[in-house]
């Protein structure tokens, strides 16, 4: 914070970096980032692939997800199938044993299983058998970080998920939409910080914080809380989540940062633990996105908010196969700054936010109606 913008940082430490440079210069999905995509180049894919990633892959969760749908809407006889574990970027490579994404256990040889039952048989049968039969894989093997166990999927998203909403309503998800809001006052002056672990930012890659406590978070009044009663029988998540926001904002900019949350039992006791850590009413993230307002319509052409105008902000957050358990809570957190991880949004419409100088930083009061609502792939 102490450094100031991101336009500050540019210019002490970038300004002669070519690619920061890029990215300084183009705040929108312009034609630059339109180039660099992969998935317009995924037609007549006729040979085996299989795509494997993590749900706690901090450099690139999206990628796996977005090319096996690709491949499946592009190249519908491709044979096609997906792989999604409790791994950071790459850990499907590396055996650890016991299991841990920071503090949470998921069970032992995980990367194991997933070399000798899917890896090895996927390049077995293509390589040394007939690659013009199927291998026999499931078509999605998926990982509940909640259950903690593989589970196989004939489709992906599983079609016979039901698509739920949970309204944001004075502090609950409830089934029911409902005619209040509930309000915050954003400061990019102060922002929210992403994670508590300031160590784990002063590497290469924060990877911890995809599964992080979010306790820290809590009773800050820039920061909404909504919550479940206590689950009195499973929910399987297992799909696409939409946040479906309808918003105000004094402001004609804001992000807004959703935060899907797995609140343990309070006298939870978990197989395996860390030293140090009160697993009791933990609150463990499950998803996470951020979507700034000006790209509500459109990543290419952004629009200004109206101020004091009541604003649908739809955006999708990454797939998720989770089970709340019984006994456990969901939760949902917004708010509008996400620090150090994400730039702060000035909070006032800028062409090049990017470039915006502290004189832009506008404070705002910015209110979530009880009409908005987390739609998700539930499973039945």
């Amino acid at each position: 914070r102490e450094l100031g913008t991101l336009k500050d940082g540019y210019e002490k430490y970038y300004k002669d970096n070519f690619f920061m440079t890029e990215i300084m210069n183009h705040p929108n999905y312009d034609e630059y980032w339109q180039k660099r995509s992969l998935l317009p180049h995924l037609k007549n894919v006729n040979h085996a692939v299989m795509t494997v990633g993590g749900w706690f892959d901090a450099e690139d969760l999206s990628g796996p997800l977005n090319i096996y749908k690709t491949i499946e809407k592009t190249s519908p006889k491709a044979k096609n199938t997906i792989v999604m574990g409790p791994f950071s970027h790459g850990a499907w490579a590396r055996e650890t044993g016991k299991h841990f994404h920071n503090e949470i256990y998921f069970g032992d040889s995980i990367a194991t299983y997933y070399q000798k039952n899917l890896e090895t048989k996927f390049f077995s049968h293509y390589l040394k058998g007939n690659s013009k039969t199927d291998a026999g894989l499931p078509e999605a093997t998926m990982y509940d970080t909640g259950k903690k166990e593989w589970k196989e999927f004939t489709n992906y998203p599983p079609k016979n998920a039901q698509k739920i909403n949970f309204y944001l309503a004075n502090g609950t998800l409830t089934e029911n939409p409902s005619a209040s809001f509930s309000e915050y006052y954003s400061d990019p002056n102060n922002p929210v910080l992403s994670s508590d672990n300031l160590k784990d930012f002063n590497g290469f890659t924060p990877r911890n914080y995809m599964s992080e406590d979010q306790r820290f978070a809590v009773g800050r009044p820039d920061v909404l809380t909504f919550t479940t009663d206590v689950l009195t029988e499973d929910i399987t998540f297992a799909g696409e989540i939409l946040a479906k926001l309808n918003i105000a904002s004094t402001s004609t900019d804001a992000d807004f940062a959703v935060k899907l949350i797995d609140v343990y039992p309070e006298d939870f006791k978990p197989a395996e633990k860390k030293d140090g850590v009160i697993y009791g009413n933990y609150h463990q993230m499950v998803r996470s996105e951020i979507m700034p307002a000006r790209f509500r319509n459109s990543r290419e052409k952004p629009e200004a908010l109206v101020a004091n105008q009541k604003t649908a902000v739809n955006f999708r957050l990454q797939d998720v196969v989770h089970t709340f358990k019984k006994g456990h809570r969901i939760q949902i957190q917004i708010s509008s700054t996400w620090f150090p991880l994400f730039v702060v949004n000035p909070q006032k419409f800028l062409a090049n936010p990017n470039l915006a100088t502290k004189e832009d930083y506008t404070k705002a009061f910015i209110k979530i109606f009880g009409d908005s609502s987390i739609e998700a792939d539930i499973l039945k």
